[in-house]
């Protein structure tokens, strides 16, 4: 007897489809009996197929739409993720708000997130007393997320004159000192990986007084080239000396965002503030992020895209307000990749 083949298609934006669907994820999903399906967004998806699971990174009214026939007329198909709950990270408000939804069993960490508040326009922008709660440094980041060039343009600011080219809305986070090291902790259904890189350095009080205006980076994760950050903070710096936060804590808080969210593929940036040894803040979470920049991305994936399509017991995931979307929760998700299959101190880099 033929052993059945299952069919996964993916509709993924050009420069994430060539990024994330490479040969090699391909070649490895087939060996288990999976195939990867590229779903032609020139057609209605509801023409295409059959499909025991659609993976996707598209947004839209349309897409949404046709995200919701497609189950209508393929109810046993899974959907990767519900859209009504990607839109969530789409709003740097929103996107947070779930971390104080979460508890841990976890006693000697704690975690939360920095102090912030969204401004909507100049006039509140300029009106010290609403944003009194924060002290300078602050970050500057545009309020909504979606993933587009102009959602990435942030800015660290030292005064209020740095807030002269600040386009709101926007979302006003407070700059934590966090030892120059974020930790990028990826999620790919129960697999949870927590690697470290690079970030911002710490300012000191007396480093402060000299800086004024602000000091633009593409994302919060990435430097800037800027006559401002000494580059013998690095050299001196060493990552791989950098202990990670402990696995149990970070899986604790993965699983609960995962649940609190519904979503299976994500990942979320911590720091730890350099205040208080043991606190950890989330200052970002991301859907599905540059996976193949992760090592052994394709193991990861395919044992959970296995998981996925080769389970019977389906858990309804709340999506849109006009339709529940199906999804997969496994117990046993990526259960051997949770062997080390990345070196602890390695740096990813995101997409």
């Amino acid at each position: 007897m033929e052993e059945r083949r299952f069919r996964i298609g993916y509709a993924l934006a050009p420069k994430k489809r060539k990024s994330f669907i490479q040969d090699s994820l391909v070649s490895l999903a087939k060996s288990r009996g999976i195939d990867l399906i590229k779903i032609d967004t020139e057609r209605p998806l509801v023409d295409q197929g059959p499909f025991d699971c659609v993976l996707h990174k598209l947004y839209g009214e349309d897409w949404k739409k046709q995200l919701q026939q497609f189950h209508v007329q393929n109810p046993n198909a899974v959907i990767i993720d519900s859209p009504g709950a990607i839109e969530r990270l789409h709003n740097r408000i929103s996107m947070l708000q779930v971390v104080s939804e979460l508890k841990t069993e976890n006693q000697s960490e704690t975690f939360g997130i920095p102090k912030q508040i969204v401004i909507y326009d100049k006039e509140t922008l300029f009106d010290r007393q609403t944003w009194e709660m924060l002290k300078f440094p602050v970050i500057a980041k545009p309020l909504v997320a979606d993933g587009s060039a102009k959602s990435h343009k942030m800015a660290l600011i030292f005064n209020q004159d740095g807030f002269n080219r600040l386009k709101p809305p926007s979302v006003l986070q407070e700059f934590v000192n966090h030892g120059g090291v974020i930790f990028k902790i990826y999620v790919v259904g129960d697999y949870v990986k927590c690697v470290k890189r690079k970030s911002l350095p710490d300012y000191s009080e007396e480093k402060l007084k000299g800086l004024e205006g602000s000091l633009s980076f593409s994302q919060v994760s990435n430097l800037a080239t800027n006559e401002k950050i000494d580059e013998n903070y690095y050299e001196m710096m060493h990552l791989e000396d950098t202990q990670l936060p402990p696995q149990s804590f970070i899986t604790d808080i993965a699983r609960g965002l995962r649940k609190a969210m519904k979503l299976n593929l994500f990942n979320f940036d911590v720091i730890r503030d350099t205040r208080i040894g043991n606190r950890y803040l989330i200052i970002d979470i991301n859907y599905f992020p540059g996976y193949a920049k992760m090592p052994c991305y394709e193991k990861v994936l395919t044992d959970f895209f296995w998981n996925v399509v080769s389970r019977t017991d389906r858990v309804v995931f709340e999506g849109t307000s006009e339709q529940k979307v199906r999804n997969v929760l496994s117990k046993e998700e990526a259960k051997m990749g949770r062997d080390t299959c990345c070196n602890e101190g390695e740096e990813v880099k995101e997409q």
